[in-house]
């Protein structure tokens, strides 16, 4: 071989190995940053299952998980856009900030819950003799959180004829001291969400008075779903990013499906609410929906339970629903 020819063929190979010198330097494209606000509560299942089980990565997606102690905190997240969607917002605060700030949280799944899908209940310190919710009269009750938790609280003793201040107080309290004050004696029974009534029952500290009590005194059905949470996202990230959030709620979808009739999903509470893992697959859950999958009659349900909302000062302005939930 001449020596330019030599030299052509040495420059050439250089020229490739810097070229795959380059490929393999490139760095992985990233995943899609999606920050989705969590309560810790049974709702909030589907996100736990989607992350666990690598739906999320396998649609490019990177979620963390920002825990709340309270609803009214989540959507002031939501509203400054510090997260992009949430695992299991109360649906009364959602109808609340989209009566004033439209838009704000839109559903892509709401769950349904009544006294076979259980999460909200009356329950009563172990010892109690309290036999039906009219048997509250003269307890001091503590409530889980928020304005949508207390009010309603308050409407459903109403309707056996209990009103507070005369009959009963009741007072907020965080999921995470619950239990402990209702050992210490500090009240005498509460309005509850799962896990913390099954948690409560299982120490000894507590018994069920009666669940599905939105479906019973308030919805008039006692078979009827009360679809009082579910998975949002908001506006801003369905604009900003269709495609990010068409993939999240695709991912979402595979969470519900496997948290409705997985029941080893429940092994999940250990890890990531600190239930005991003999306790955990005991924790009742609700009925998870896409939007997609709803039918007229959940839909008209739904209105329904948002205009008791309004009826009893937590939304303040009457709402359609179906301009906040979106169909993925």
């Amino acid at each position: 071989m001449k020596l330019p020819d030599l030299f052509s063929t040495t420059l050439r190979i250089a020229g490739a190995c810097a070229l795959a010198a380059g490929l393999v330097s490139m760095p992985a494209f990233a995943a899609d940053k999606v920050k989705v606000g969590v309560f810790l509560g049974n709702s909030a299942l589907p996100y736990y299952v989607a992350a666990d089980r690598g739906y999320f990565k396998q649609a490019d997606l990177e979620t963390e998980a920002v825990v709340f102690a309270t609803y009214p905190l989540m959507i002031q997240a939501m509203v400054s856009g510090d997260i992009d969607a949430v695992a299991n917002l109360v649906t009364l605060e959602g109808a609340n900030i989209n009566s004033r700030r439209p838009g704000t949280a839109v559903y892509i799944s709401i769950n349904g819950q009544n006294a076979k899908f259980m999460t909200e209940q009356f329950i009563v310190r172990t010892g109690s003799t309290a036999q039906s919710l009219k048997d509250l009269k003269g307890t001091k009750l503590l409530s889980a959180a928020g304005p949508a938790n207390i009010g309603t609280a308050r409407a459903v003793l109403a309707k056996v004829g209990l009103v507070d201040g005369r009959d009963f107080t009741i007072q907020e309290q965080q999921g995470g001291v619950q239990v402990g004050a209702l050992q210490a004696g500090l009240f005498d029974g509460g309005y509850v969400i799962e896990p913390v009534a099954t948690v409560a029952i299982s120490q000894g500290v507590a018994r069920r008075l009666e669940a599905g009590v939105i479906s019973t005194y308030l919805l008039e059905r006692k078979d009827a779903f009360s679809y009082a949470a579910g998975g949002a996202v908001t506006t801003k990230f369905m604009t900003d990013r269709p495609d990010v959030a068409a993939r999240y709620a695709k991912a979402w979808s595979q969470g519900i499906q496997d948290a409705n009739n997985d029941p080893s999903t429940r092994a999940l509470f250990v890890q990531h609410m600190n239930i005991a893992p003999a306790v955990a697959p005991i924790v009742p859950l609700v009925k998870f929906t896409m939007v997609k999958d709803l039918k007229p009659e959940d839909v008209a349900d739904f209105q329904r339970f948002v205009d008791l909302g309004v009826g009893f000062g937590v939304v303040k302005e009457k709402v359609d629903v179906k301009t906040f939930l979106k169909a993925y």
